[in-house]
């Protein structure tokens, strides 16, 4: 009967841990040039209402 490889067994799940971590290294990255569609509406939401813009022009 063959005995079983660990080393090989060892390598291959630190080979997939790796790609795993790059994987997700890249989706942050990717998450981090792309604002959140909700965060984009916040700002440029016009100001509340009842507020002047410049006070000088207001009333």
């Amino acid at each position: 009967m063959a005995q079983p490889n660990y080393s090989f067994t060892k390598r291959q799940k630190e080979l997939a841990k790796k790609q795993k971590k790059e994987e997700k290294l890249k989706r942050r990255a990717a998450s981090q040039e792309q604002p959140n569609p909700d965060e984009q509406a916040d700002s440029t939401a016009p100001p509340a209402a009842g507020v002047p813009d410049d006070p000088a022009t207001s009333g």
